[in-house]
């Protein structure tokens, strides 16, 4: 009776199964799901942090717009190749965008504060959050990163 040959299966763990997922071209999809949904989580965020400032400039409004905006372009490249690679990364560049306009936002608020960058522990504490808006930016950088990597076929 002849030998039956026993293919072995290799099984990946931890990092190397991400390496193989982005070699594959799984990690796109993956990526802009999480670019989705962390753009409507931040973007909630923001809504109440501004809030509490009584949206005192306009310019705090568009964070919070752009929020579902990312959330609906991450779900395109999802499902749909040819968004994924326009739609996406457009959107992902003005978030990022806004992002790194927030920070000068923010610094400018530490700056108005009385003490300016001189009290600038108690303006960090008291005053907007310097380092917030690049939250967003990354949200952004997710996105326009998930418009990089190859699609799976």
């Amino acid at each position: 009776m002849a030998k039956k040959s026993v293919k072995a299966v290799e099984v990946v763990h931890g990092i190397d199964r991400l390496v193989r997922n982005v070699r594959t071209g799984r990690f796109e999809r993956s990526l802009a799901a999480l670019t989705a949904g962390g753009a409507l989580a931040v973007s909630a965020e923001i809504f109440f942090e501004h809030d509490s400032a009584s949206y005192g400039n306009k310019w705090m409004w568009v964070p919070v717009v752009l929020g579902p905006i990312g959330a609906v372009a991450g779900v395109a490249g999802v499902v749909n190749h040819r968004a994924a690679k326009t739609v996406l990364p457009l959107v992902s560049a003005t978030i990022v965008a806004n992002g790194l306009q927030g920070v000068w936002f923010h610094g400018r608020g530490i700056k108005q504060k009385p003490g300016g960058w001189k009290n600038f522990r108690y303006n960090m504490e008291m005053g907007p959050p310097l380092m917030a808006p690049l939250l967003v930016t990354l949200v952004g950088g997710m996105g326009l990163l998930a418009a990089i990597l190859r699609r799976e076929k």
